[in-house]
């Protein structure tokens, strides 16, 4: 089908938008009428320029309050109509969109309503422009989809039709079942968005925190499927008022809306994208920095052994049980302190993996390869952490490992390191990653690892930050075997100190918090109020009590098990976390997280207004 996007969902000029918009891949646009009044282009150019960049205009929008209202009112109605019919022609449109009347004059009386309508639609097909009635959910006496239906069908004529919007019809809460009832052709346009599940006033609630498909509580699907069902042959198009998205960088929301649409459209069953099986478990995370000897320390103390380095590019391989971290010092062009920059992710099929984030608009990562190299695809995230689509150590396909060449064994004194790819030691797996996303892309981030890498997503929560709140959102596959936290930090200004953590698995987290301390790398003091706290939540075996405070080890538990973490000092953007999970404990501690932000804070001072 069709795509296309009301030019108020982007930020910037309206040149800007149509620019972005074609560039993301839409096949058309809503002019919103805003938009248009404050370019400096006429309607005839912004008539070439869509031509130009191959967009079509499929709406012009919004026409207000022009219904059910007394004589005199009508008069100066049609006026205006009039002179947006003339904007239309000289635009090159043929669809205006009229919205219920929300004016104090209005009157209840639908036989009006159509009447006046009617007589709208009859002077539109003058100039050849249908017109489509939209119901909104604060419409003053008209607020719901199936009784602008009703006006329209009553009116009965041929350039009169209903535009659906999701917002309206799902905010409200109305069965979409109900637009099989409408003829498809008498389905003018179709605007869609998603929300946040929020107890506002819907007026607000529209006019802030609309998202695109998939990032809010509301199941467009159906709604879609019904719409389609009932023979409706327009676009999808985007109609979604958002302050951060009016503040972010059009080009990226434009890609970020595109891939909404065709992920809603599998999901409604009306196209097919490769199937790619969920990612199984992390394969490696990578770590970028002009000087690893810091990381290489606390690796070192968290027990991992140098085992392998790439044959022509500068990474080393580092390897714990089943948990591989690579240190890269090729850092032309990225950040030169420690960074979380890449990570692999397990998959059955990787190539099929790769064609579906390629689908659905993921950016390719070049690479270079030498003669010899395994086949690695990779793609970049929204914040730009790379992920690589994985097959380690299967007999049928050539691993990534396979580029790498064994070191001589070295360990801590005292110690026998194991061989390659069986280090023993108390890490077991990379439990979870955790990404601070840039402020304008956390919906973004969301909606990238749910479709692309196929993770489910948990609620978003806020955290209490000294300087303010942390949103934070776990996406993990069916069975936790990948699971991947994306926090946004509380202010535009607090990007520099976006901080990345990798969380490991052990089965003895008191062994590995000792064992950490015992070779130099500091662990994350927590207060002691804490645990005077803990005590009161949780009646703790004093001994076990008095050992978690001596590590500064935290603790949660739940219904279905207990978690236990505590974490190393901070490396440039970098930190550690050690995890013991037992029982069915699916979450991340979040009852923890303002004392570990707070203690961050004072180790490692951000401006006032910065996240840890």
């Amino acid at each position: 089908m069709r795509k296309t996007i009301a030019t108020v969902s982007l930020s910037g000029p309206l040149s800007e938008k149509l620019t972005a918009v074609a560039t993301a891949g839409f096949d058309g646009v809503e002019i919103f009428e805003n938009d248009l009044i404050g370019a400096p282009l006429s309607p005839e150019e912004v008539r070439l320029r869509c031509a130009d960049l191959g967009l079509g205009i499929d709406l012009y929008q919004p026409f207000r309050d022009f219904e059910a209202v007394p004589t005199d009112v009508l008069a100066r109605n049609l006026r205006r109509a009039e002179r947006k019919f003339a904007v239309l022609e000289r635009l090159g449109a043929d669809l205006l969109l009229v919205c219920s009347s929300v004016a104090p004059d209005a009157v209840d009386d639908d036989a009006l309503a159509a009447e006046q309508l009617r007589l709208l639609a009859d002077r539109a097909a003058d100039h050849g422009i249908r017109i489509a009635y939209e119901a909104l959910a604060w419409g003053r006496h008209v607020s719901t989809y199936d009784h602008a239906w009703r006006i329209v069908e009553q009116a009965d004529h041929p350039a009169l039709g209903t535009c659906l919007d999701s917002f309206h019809i799902l905010s409200r809460g109305s069965d979409p079942k109900g637009i099989a009832d409408i003829p498809g052709e008498k389905i003018f346009f179709l605007q869609l968005a998603d929300a946040p599940l929020m107890a506002m006033d819907v007026l607000q609630w529209s006019r802030h925190y609309r998202c695109f498909p998939g990032q809010g509580g509301f199941d467009l699907a159906p709604l879609v499927a019904a719409t389609v069902g009932a023979g409706y042959q327009g676009p999808l198009s985007l109609e979604v008022f958002n302050d951060v998205f009016r503040q972010a960088g059009a080009a990226s929301t434009a890609v970020d809306a595109l891939r909404s649409l065709l992920m809603l459209e599998e999901s409604a069953g009306l196209s097919a994208l490769p199937a790619a099986p969920a990612p199984s478990a992390f394969a490696f995370a990578e770590l970028t920095a002009a000087d690893t000897e810091p990381l290489r320390g606390v690796l070192q103390a968290l027990g991992f052994a140098h085992t392998a380095r790439h044959t022509w590019k500068p990474v080393e391989l580092w390897e714990q049980g089943d948990a591989r971290i690579l240190l890269n010092t090729g850092v032309s062009g990225r950040r030169q302190d420690p960074a979380l920059t890449a990570i692999g992710v397990e998959s059955s099929d990787p190539d099929r993996a790769a064609r579906r984030a390629e689908e659905l608009l993921a950016p390719v990562v070049p690479r270079r390869r030498g003669p010899g190299d395994a086949p690695l695809d990779a793609v970049a995230a929204p914040d730009g952490t790379e992920v690589f689509f994985c097959r380690t150590e299967k007999p049928d396909h050539l691993s990534w490992t396979a580029d790498f060449t064994d070191v001589p064994p070295r360990g801590l004194p005292g110690e026998q390191p194991g061989e390659r790819g069986v280090q023993a030691g108390i890490i077991r797996h990379i439990d979870h990653i955790a990404l601070t996303q840039p402020w304008h892309q956390f919906d973004e981030a969301s909606l990238f690892h749910r479709g692309v890498l196929g993770l489910e997503a948990d609620g978003s929560l806020d955290l209490a930050d000294p300087y303010g709140l942390v949103r934070s959102r776990a996406v993990a596959s069916p069975d936790g075997g990948v699971r991947i936290v994306l926090n946004i930090a509380p202010a535009p200004d607090a990007e520099g100190a976006r901080l990345q953590h990798i969380a490991l698995a052990t089965d003895d987290i008191v062994g590995a918090a000792r064992r950490v301390r015992e070779h130099g790398a500091g662990l994350l003091p927590i207060p002691a109020n804490y645990y005077d706290d803990l005590d009161a939540r949780h009646e703790l075996d004093p001994e076990y009590l008095a050992t978690l405070a001596e590590l500064g080890i935290l603790y949660d538990r739940d219904e279905n098990g207990e978690f236990l973490h505590c974490y190393t000092a901070t490396v440039g953007r970098v930190f550690f976390e050690l995890v013991r999970r037992t029982g069915g404990y699916r979450g991340y501690g979040a009852q923890n997280a303002a004392v570990r932000l707070a203690a961050q804070h004072l180790q490692q001072p951000w401006p006032s207004s910065s996240p840890a």
